[in-house]
C-alpha cells in the first residue's frame, strides 16, 4: 500500500472522528445546561484523566523494573560466565550485582505503589461513571435520548480509534507527520484526490507527469497550487 493511499484512508477515518466529536460536543453542551449533570460529568472527566495518568505511571514503572532485571541478568552473566577471572574484577561485579538487586527492590516497591494507585484510580473512575449514569438516568426524555446517542458515538469513536491505529501502523512516520501538519493548515483536508485530471480540492489541472507522480507508491506528491498531498487511483 502506498503512503498516499494509507494517508487517504487515515483522513477518511479522521474526518469521521471529527464529525462525531463535533456531535459529541453539541450533546455535551446541551447536557451541561444542568448543574447536577455538569458536576457529575466534570467529576467523571477528572477521575478518568487521573486513571489514565496512573495507568501511564504503572506502565512506566513496569518498564523500569524489566530494564533493571535485564541489567541484573547481564551482570550475573558476566559474573558467572567464566570470562572474568581477575579477583578484583569479580569483586566489583559482585558489588554491581548486589547494588542492582537492591535498586530492583526499590523499583518493585515503586511498581507496587503505582499498582495500588492505579487500582484506586480505577475504582474512583467507576464510581464517578456510576454517579454520572445515575444522574443521566434522572433527566428528561431529551437528555436520555442524547445520552444514548452520546454513548453510541463514543463506542464508534473507540472503533474508529482502533481502525486509525491499524491504518497508521502501515504508514512511514515522516509521512504521518507531514499529514498531521497539513491537516492543521488545511482545515482537516490534507489529502486531495485527483478527479478529471485535476486536484479535487482546489481544481488545479494537473499534467500527465504530475498525475503519474500522484500515483507513485514510493513518495508523496503535493498539489502545486494548494499544497495538499494528492492521491490518485
Amino acid at each position: 500500500m502506498s503512503a498516499a493511499l494509507g494517508l487517504y484512508r487515515l483522513q477518511q477515518v479522521d474526518s469521521q472522528m471529527d464529525q462525531i466529536h463535533g456531535r459529541l460536543k453539541a450533546i455535551q453542551e446541551t447536557l451541561q445546561n444542568d448543574g447536577e449533570l455538569r458536576a457529575a460529568m466534570e467529576a467523571f472527566s477528572v477521575s478518568e484523566n487521573e486513571f489514565k495518568t496512573a495507568e501511564r505511571a504503572f506502565k512506566s514503572t513496569g518498564a523500569d523494573v524489566e530494564k533493571q532485571r535485564i541489567k541484573i541478568e547481564q551482570a550475573e552473566s558476566s559474573l558467572y560466565g567464566g570470562k572474568v577471572s581477575n579477583p578484583k574484577e569479580l569483586q566489583d561485579l559482585q558489588l554491581d550485582v548486589a547494588s542492582l538487586k537492591k535498586h530492583l527492590v526499590t523499583l518493585e516497591n515503586i511498581e507496587l505503589e503505582a499498582m495500588g494507585a492505579l487500582e484506586n484510580a480505577e475504582q474512583a473512575t467507576q464510581t464517578a461513571k456510576s454517579q454520572l449514569e445515575r444522574v443521566q438516568a434522572d433527566k428528561s426524555i431529551q437528555y436520555n435520548d442524547l445520552t444514548k446517542e452520546g454513548n453510541a458515538l463514543q463506542k464508534e469513536i473507540e472503533r474508529l480509534d482502533s481502525e486509525r491505529k491499524a491504518v497508521i501502523s502501515g504508514i512511514p512516520q515522516p509521512s504521518v507527520l507531514t499529514y498531521d501538519s497539513l491537516r492543521k493548515q488545511k482545515r482537516g483536508v490534507a489529502i486531495a484526490t485527483v478527479s478529471d485530471s485535476a486536484c479535487a480540492a482546489c481544481g488545479t489541472t494537473l499534467t500527465a507527469s504530475q498525475q503519474q507522480s500522484a500515483r507513485s507508491t514510493s513518495q508523496l506528491f503535493t498539489c502545486p497550487t494548494c499544497g495538499r498531498i494528492l492521491f490518485a487511483n
